[in-house]
């Protein structure tokens, strides 16, 4: 093929260029007999005649196209995916191996011995690449797979490819959707052919997918760890699951979990040695499973020998008061005190009874649970002073608060009181004194309330549910209209409704730093019958602990903290609360207080708490965490140089994740887009004929634009330059 001329045509062009021609030879013609038809004359004005030519040749934008002769075979790109996700194991070779999808992938590349990519290799030019690519020495390895960003990178490189061919399990989880830069490949002409690595369903697996753990136990009590695992199994599975301590087996349990489903359960024990300990849940592999990397869960839990304070404040001494002071004074991590207080009598007295009210804001501060039952505001409840302290203690210093309304109403008087934006529920106006009735009632757990583990008296959600549903039911409860938004409802009453639905009658809320919870029943201490102590007292035992746990998380002597998330991941920015303690335990105001985290890595961290605006001794700040593993938390107060400290696990999310099925569908797209082929690892080798089939690329051209061309405008500059000279020789202005 000889080198052509191309020029635009265009109406417009054309009749500009003609019309410019033709006036400019007019002018000239014009210019020449009045100048006298000399020859000088004649010269300029052919030279002008020569411009106007150029000017008008230059509106039809003159273009040279001349073929480039290929002097080497044209490219084909391979890419080979080599993310995380490749590791799973789920391809099925001809002879019934199975093996993961990297290693297809990489018996699948050229390679010297491999017939099927010799006729390949004599069309094109073979380039292999990998991706993500591999990191810098001593770098981490890129945790994501972008599939957009190498073939966006083809589509901007100066020679595009003649075809691309894709090696991947499809599983894209960073930067812009690949079918974008598809688009631009299809533009290109580079049509791509894509191979879908890996099963479309998920292995026979069993995966702990979630463990609830306390950051610390206390020593010697019995402490419940929930943990949920999923099973990818296509028949029921029995399992055991382990509680390790430092690798020493503590807790197990046998559990059946049904197929293609979410199971949960608990696994608890009683630690004996204080100290900060690395726990895990193991589940036994099943024989089916085909991946067991997914079936441990690490965690770190404190152990700790310490009592928690708690107050109950009642009026009269009724059956649920007397079974709950039971259950506090046996209760050998509860220190218990009581008070009776009365309209019309003097406070009650005995062993662990109060004489009074505690009589400043600081002695109440020593209390991490406080139980109001059926007490109001005024003479013989508590003052509006009173109640707005229990409200600073719940707030600011963390510490639980549980309303056990009775059935003389004084209670409702809380509503009305500082107490009355921590209630979780609101209040029957015309049911001050509740509801009674001679049918007995019985409690019903919510979905919610079911693996809650404030209401968890048994080893698995399930059976929960029936250990509640066989519980003694009560004769009494409290009116309540409904729970305030954003509370958690537990359990409800099992036939009683109204316009909201079933009465809430467990509620429990967060208020500031601390919990709140709502009893709407008097009649827990029935759930004895038949079998003593085993549900009453466990169940009230949770709450203690449950109640304080936020503010019992880190401290020592003259300071505690706590934090939150309890159980962080990597990227969360941790929030640090801490109250320091002066000399007589009381919380100290306008102290200054400083924080340190220390990464795994060693990275340290440094940074202030600053007090809490309108909070009593409270004192906030954080940190982001930006790596996953162990960290080291230290609060230390200046002025009384005293500190205390915790370590923790923070989860690394793993984005490329093993064993998860291969998405095709996004092969499909690159591949129907670009109007390429696509195939699994059984149509490989009719991938490769039809890559073998493709026409030959369109030859390549070099175009020279001379319109806009240096040169040419250089030309251009020098005629009229030419021209102007000329007519200053010939004396015109």
């Amino acid at each position: 093929m000889n080198a052509a001329w191309i020029f635009d045509f265009s109406p417009w062009r054309v009749g500009a260029a003609g019309a410019l021609t033709l006036l400019s030879a007019w002018l000239s013609w014009r210019q020449f007999t009045r100048g006298g038809r000399r020859r000088a004359e004649l010269g300029v004005e052919a030279v002008r005649v020569l411009a106007m030519l150029m000017f008008a040749l230059t509106l039809l934008k003159p273009e040279r196209l001349r073929p480039l002769r290929e002097r080497e075979r044209p490219p084909l790109k391979v890419l080979a995916d080599r993310s995380g996700s490749m590791a799973t194991q789920d391809v099925v070779l001809p002879d019934g191996k199975v093996v993961s999808r990297g290693q297809w992938v990489a018996a699948a590349l050229p390679s010297t011995n491999d017939t099927r990519w010799a006729a390949l290799e004599s069309r094109f030019r073979i380039d292999v690449e990998a991706f993500p690519p591999a990191p810098a020495e001593g770098a981490p390895e890129t945790d994501g797979t972008d599939l957009h960003a190498p073939l966006e990178r083809l589509a901007r490189e100066g020679a595009a490819p003649r075809a691309v061919l894709l090696l991947s399990d499809g599983d894209w989880n960073l930067g812009e959707p690949p079918v974008r830069a598809a688009a631009r490949l299809a533009a290109l002409d580079v049509p791509v052919f894509a191979v879908a690595v890996g099963a479309e369903r998920p292995l026979p697996d069993i995966e702990l997918s979630a463990v609830r753990a306390p950051s610390y136990a206390l020593a010697d009590e019995f402490v419940s760890i929930p943990f949920t695992a999923r099973s990818f199994l296509q028949t029921p599975a029995r399992v055991t699951a382990l509680l390790l301590e430092e690798g020493i087996e503590r807790a197990r349990r046998d559990i059946l979990l049904p197929p293609l489903a979410q199971f949960s359960s608990t696994l608890g024990f009683a630690p004996e040695r204080e100290g900060d300990r690395r726990f895990s849940i193991r589940i036994i592999p099943h024989p089916d499973e085909l991946r067991t990397d997914n079936n441990e869960h690490f965690f770190r839990m404190a152990i700790r020998r310490e009592v928690i304070n708690v107050l109950i404040v009642e009026t009269e001494p009724r059956w649920e008061y007397r079974y709950l002071r039971n259950a506090a004074v046996r209760d050998r991590g509860v220190n218990v005190r009581t008070l009776l207080l009365h309209p019309y009598l003097r406070p009650g007295g005995g062993l662990h009874y109060l004489p009074s009210f505690p009589r400043t804001r600081d002695e109440l501060s020593v209390f991490d649970v406080v139980f109001l039952g059926d007490v109001g505001i005024g003479p013989g409840g508590l003052t509006e002073e009173q109640a707005q302290w229990l409200r600073d203690l719940v707030e600011s210093q963390a510490s639980g608060l549980v309303f056990l309304p009775g059935p003389a109403g004084r209670w409702t008087q809380l509503a009305k009181s500082p107490l009355a934006p921590l209630l979780p529920i609101e209040l029957e106006a015309d049911h001050a004194r509740g509801h009674g009735s001679p049918m007995e009632g019985a409690l019903a757990l919510t979905a919610l309330g079911r693996d809650h583990l404030l209401t968890m008296l048994a080893a698995s959600p399930e059976q929960n549910a029936r250990v509640w549903s066989a519980l003694p039911g009560f004769y009494w409860y409290a009116g309540v209209e409904r729970a305030r938004p954003g509370a958690e409802v537990l359990a409800v009453h099992a036939q009683a409704r109204n316009a909201h639905g079933r009465i809430p009658l467990i509620v429990a809320n967060r208020a500031g730093n601390g919990k709140v919870l709502f009893m709407g029943i008097d009649s827990a201490w029935r759930w004895r019958r038949g079998v003593e102590d085993l549900y009453h007292y466990r169940f009230w035992g949770q709450v203690f602990r449950w109640m304080a746990h936020q503010r019992r998380m880190a401290h020592a002597e003259g300071i505690r903290f706590f934090y939150a998330p309890e159980n962080p991941a990597q990227g969360d920015r941790l929030s640090v609360q801490a109250t320091p303690l002066d000399a007589s335990g009381f919380p100290l105001q306008n102290a200054t207080v400083e924080a340190r985290l220390i990464a795994p890595s060693g990275e340290e961290q440094r940074f202030a708490l600053r007090a809490v605006e309108g909070a009593w001794a409270a004192y906030e700040g954080g940190a982001p965490l930006r790596e996953g593993g162990e960290y080291r938390l230290e609060v230390r107060c200046v002025e009384t140089d005293r500190k205390a400290e915790v370590r923790f696990l923070a989860a690394a999310p793993t984005v490329e994740q093993i064993g998860r099925p291969a998405r095709p569908e996004t092969l499909k797209e690159l591949a129907a887009v670009t109007r390429g082929r696509f195939a699994g690892p059984s149509g490989f080798d009719d991938l490769l004929e039809a890559l073998r089939a493709l026409p030959p690329p369109a030859p390549r051209q070099a175009r020279l634009r001379l319109w806009c061309h240096p040169g040419w405008l250089a030309a251009l500059t020098l005629v009229f330059g030419v021209y102007w000279a000329g007519r200053k020789g010939l004396g015109r202005v």
